[in-house]
């Protein structure tokens, strides 16, 4: 029997406390597709009950990891909410990677399930197959592929699994930009915590109140639109506009239909190019949230002129989920550019010193430390890593999150890096991203990214990588002389390259590993 009223404190199943949340109205719209096809609610529970059951039919071990590398669909949705439901652990694997990458993560995860694009099932499958994985699956974005033509045979009526709140729900594979890639292992109750407080700190709105409802145009393979997006929407009952591709002109015409949108700086950036981005358009939106990636001022500006909404930027991580976020409710304090706002209820967070003879203490206001957090939301550790699970914690429980940042005197927390970025040149300290602020400053500048390249006198020295704005010209030599008037030489690039872009993954991140490689040699005698 499929259990509508099973309470999340009864089952710490995420699936249960999102199902509750469902409204009475089955037969109301849970999801809109760009394509026009129309999900009930009712819909997505028998969806969901059908492919769990064909999960069951597979009598796999207990916490089976089900790997998912699909194109985004409502149905790829569905198999995240199925795995959840039938009490597995769900996989998603960027759709970019490649043979190798796949080789890696599908070894190290040993899923039982693998799911791919028909197109990929080829080269996915011989691998999967051989890494000992039973049972591979198709499915595509057009509705289509052996998983669905099997979940059609199965019951649509299916009891939800019984779990615990430390029970794996998720792993997470992170980026991997300093070697191998490590998987975040997120329970059930990591994730529903964090979905329960960003219901409140965002004010999603009910039914009774008119309604949000949440244009989501990011991939599911990430926290971002798989976590953030799709939770927020469900355990609110919130119907979601759905597009499979993020598309400017799209996104911006459906905005007088939604409330509500999340995205990376870049869909921004893209969107403010739109002659039909205005405040009219804009005028039944409630909240623009932005993540993944740094948030330019000059973006934050522009939207804010444009649109007249200003932007709630938040931030997170794979191993975390939320972590910070501006005020929603002006009485919090107002949003401010350039920084994440506060720790979000129940998380705690610190900002501790690295200088020598002052490690592990707290760093005073404004000063720059390494950022630690601790709360329900920070994740039970790395898959088959328990020494690096316990490198990356302090004696006290505080997962060391690798970015370097600072509080101000009003609580706001400003990240200024990866500690992994810093570059340390002739024993001075140095934040790239204080250095890339003063050169995205700069007349005709884009965006900048500095890294750090090995020099035999200083140990390393910064590199500045440019783009220009379109129709603007930048010169390097310039760039550089500008900075030498505002900053301390030691925090001077050695170089300034313009370029026509900047390498990123799929969340818009720009990969500066791939950057340090690419320059790696320059100063080599």
């Amino acid at each position: 029997m499929t259990t509508p009223a099973t309470s999340p404190s009864a089952n710490a199943n995420l699936f249960a406390a999102l199902r509750a949340a469902f409204p009475a109205d089955l037969d109301g719209i849970a999801v809109e597709t760009d394509d026009g096809l129309f999900y009930s609610w009712r819909d997505l529970d028998r969806a969901s009950a059908m492919v769990a059951n064909l999960l069951d039919a597979l009598e796999l071990e207990p916490g089976a990891r089900i790997a998912v590398q699909v194109e985004k669909s409502v149905e790829a949705m569905i198999l995240y909410l199925a795995t959840l439901r039938a009490g597995y652990v769900f996989l998603p694997l960027n759709t970019a990677y490649r043979g190798a990458e796949i080789e890696y993560f599908i070894g190290n995860a040993e899923p039982a399930v693998m799911v791919c694009s028909s197109a990929n099932a080829s080269w996915v499958g011989p691998i999967a197959t051989a890494a000992g994985t039973q049972h591979v699956f198709t499915l595509d974005d057009d509705r289509t592929g052996t998983l669905l033509e099997v979940a059609a045979l199965c019951s649509d009526q299916h009891t939800v699994a019984q779990k615990g709140d430390d029970d794996l729900a998720a792993i997470l594979y992170t980026s991997g930009t300093t070697g191998r890639s490590k998987g975040a292992m997120l329970t059930h109750r990591n994730l529903l915590s964090n979905a329960q407080v960003l219901k409140d700190y965002w004010g999603w709105r009910g039914v009774e109140e008119g309604g949000d409802v949440l244009i989501h145009a990011l991939p599911i393979f990430h926290v971002h639109g798989l976590f953030v997006a799709i939770h927020g929407a469900l355990i609110n009952g919130s119907k979601m506009i759905w597009l499979n591709r993020f598309d400017p002109k799209r996104v911006v015409a459906r905005l007088p239909d939604a409330t509500v949108f999340m995205g990376v700086p870049t869909l921004y950036v893209r969107m403010l190019a739109e002659p039909g981005l205005t405040k009219k358009a804009c005028a039944n939106m409630r909240l623009f949230i932005a993540g993944s990636a740094p948030l330019l001022i000059e973006t934050f500006g522009e939207w804010q002129a444009r649109t007249g909404h200003t932007i709630l930027e938040r931030y997170g991580m794979s191993e975390t989920a939320m972590l910070t976020s501006n005020p929603y409710n002006p009485v919090q304090g107002e949003r401010r550019g350039g920084t994440v706002g506060f720790a979000l209820p129940g998380v705690q967070l610190r900002v501790r010193s690295s200088e020598e003879g002052r490690e592990g203490l707290d760093c005073g206001t404004d000063e720059i430390g390494n950022i630690e957090v601790d709360g329900p939301n920070v994740f039970a550790g790395y898959w088959r890593m328990p020494e690096k699970t316990k490198e990356e914690f302090t004696a006290d429980g505080f997962f060391k999150t690798g970015d370097v940042g600072k509080i101000d005197g009003l609580g706001y927390i400003t990240i200024v890096g990866r500690s992994k970025d810093l570059i340390i040149s002739g024993g001075y300290n140095v934040y790239p991203a204080e250095i890339e602020g003063y050169i995205n400053e700069l007349p005709g500048v884009a965006e900048s990214a500095v890294v750090g390249v090995s020099h035999a006198d200083f140990g390393e020295v910064g590199v500045a990588i440019v783009i220009a704005k379109p129709g603007a010209q930048v010169d390097g030599d310039a760039v550089l002389a500008t900075l030498k008037a505002r900053l301390a030489n030691f925090k001077i690039p050695k170089r300034c390259f313009v370029v026509p872009e900047l390498p990123r993954n799929a969340m818009g991140k720009v990969q500066k590993a791939l950057l340090r490689e690419q320059h790696k040699d320059l100063f080599k005698r």
